[in-house]
C-alpha cells in the first residue's frame, strides 16, 4: 500500500489511524470555531476541518436541499448563511498551528483554493459533491499536495476515473474516503466493506466520512482497517445549522478516538503465539496428567492412577499413553502433576 505523509505523520496500513475533526458548517464567528477546536485538541483529534466555498460558485439560485438535516432548503441561501470570510480563515490557520492541531479544508472551486493556498493549506480534502468533477480534480492534483477524496454517491468505475485523473497529474498522495451522502446516514446503508474493496482496486490509503448519528460506524470502521476516519464534530446537538444534529458531542468523540486507540493497540503482529500476560495462566489453567492416588517408587502406572486436569504444569495429556505401563522411580503423592523425571 502507498503511504501517504500529512508532515511527520504517515497514513496508510500498520500507522495509527488519522482522525478528522469535521467543524464547517458548525460555527458562524472564530469564538465558536475556536471552542470546536479546543474539544477537538483535547478529545485527541488529528485534525479539524472546514469547508471553504461561497455561495455563488458552489450552487445556483435554483438548487434545493432534501435531506432530514436540512429539511427541503434553497441551497444557494444556507451556503450564504455559512460561508466564511478569508480574515476567519486566518484566524482559525493562525490558531491551529498555535496549538499543534492540523488543520485543512474542503474547497468547492479554484477560487477557494487560491484563498487556501495563501494559507499554506497542506491537504486538500475533496467533497463527494466534486467527486466526478474531474477538471476540478485534474486542478488541485497538480498543485501537488496530498488529496482526500470522499466517494458519497459514487459507482466503483466512477471512482476508477477519478483517481486515474489525479494520479495522471502526477500526484500520488491520495487517500480515498469511504461515504455514503445522506444527512444523517442510516447505519443499515453505510456498507463499510466497500473500504475494502478500495484497498484491494487501488492500493491506496481507504477512510471512512461518517454521517451517521452515533459512534458504532467510525469505531466498526476503524476496526476494519480504516486509515482515515472523518467525522462532524459539534458542542451541542441542538444547536443551530444543519450539521449539529449528526455530529458527534465532545463525549461522543471522545469515545470513538479512545476505542479506535484501544483497537490499534489490540491489533497485534498477526502471530499466533500465546501472549505474555498468559504467561501465569498457561501454567495455572492448562491441564495436565494429574495423579489421583499416591503412586509409590516400583510402582507400574495405570490408568485408574492418572487423570487430566489442572494445573498446565505437569506432562501434557497428548502424551497420556506414552506414561501408562512406565515405573515410577520415586514416590509421587496424591493429586501431584506428573512429570517426566518421575519415570
Amino acid at each position: 500500500m502507498h503511504i501517504v505523509h500529512i508532515g511527520n505523520t504517515f497514513i496508510g496500513d500498520n500507522n495509527p489511524t488519522y482522525i478528522i475533526s469535521e467543524i464547517g458548517g458548525n460555527f458562524l464567528n472564530f469564538e465558536e470555531a475556536k471552542k470546536l477546536i479546543d474539544l477537538s485538541a483535547n478529545v485527541g483529534a488529528n485534525a479539524v476541518k472546514l469547508q471553504t466555498y461561497r455561495a455563488e460558485t458552489i450552487s445556483s439560485k435554483t438548487a434545493v436541499y432534501d435531506m432530514p438535516n436540512t429539511g427541503h432548503a434553497n441551497q444557494y441561501e444556507l451556503f450564504k448563511k455559512y460561508e466564511i470570510s478569508f480574515d476567519l480563515h486566518k484566524e482559525i490557520w493562525d490558531y491551529c498551528r498555535e496549538i499543534n492541531i492540523d488543520v485543512f479544508s474542503t474547497p468547492s472551486h479554484m477560487s477557494d483554493v487560491e484563498l487556501l493556498e495563501r494559507l499554506d493549506c497542506p491537504i486538500y480534502k475533496i467533497g463527494s459533491d466534486d467527486a466526478c468533477n474531474i477538471p476540478f480534480l485534474e486542478e488541485i492534483a497538480l498543485i501537488g499536495k496530498p488529496i482526500f477524496l470522499s466517494t458519497g454517491m459514487c459507482t466503483m468505475n466512477e471512482v476508477r476515473e477519478s483517481v486515474s485523473a489525479i494520479l495522471g497529474k502526477g500526484n500520488s498522495d491520495l487517500v480515498l474516503l469511504h461515504c455514503v451522502t445522506n444527512y444523517p446516514t442510516e447505519p443499515a446503508h453505510t456498507n463499510l466493506k466497500c473500504i475494502h474493496s478500495m484497498k484491494k482496486e487501488f492500493g491506496l490509503p481507504v477512510g471512512y466520512s461518517d454521517h451517521t448519528v452515533g459512534t458504532a460506524c467510525c469505531i466498526g470502521a476503524a476496526a476494519i482497517g480504516a486509515n482515515v476516519i472523518e467525522k462532524h464534530f459539534t458542542y451541542d446537538k441542538n444547536a443551530e445549522g444543519p450539521d449539529h444534529m449528526l455530529s458527534a458531542n465532545p463525549v461522543e468523540m471522545k469515545m470513538i478516538i479512545s476505542s479506535i486507540r484501544d483497537i490499534e493497540k489490540a491489533m497485534g503482529d498477526g502471530v499466533k503465539r500465546p501472549s505474555k500476560a498468559e504467561k501465569t495462566t498457561r501454567m495455572n489453567n492448562r491441564k495436565s496428567i494429574v495423579t489421583t492416588q499416591k503412586i509409590s517408587k516400583g510402582t507400574v502406572i495405570t490408568k485408574e492412577m492418572i487423570a487430566i486436569k489442572r494445573p498446565g504444569i505437569g506432562i501434557q495429556p497428548k502424551f497420556i499413553h506414552q506414561i501408562l505401563g512406565r515405573i515410577a522411580k520415586e514416590t509421587i503423592q496424591t493429586e501431584e502433576p506428573v512429570l517426566w523425571e518421575h519415570f
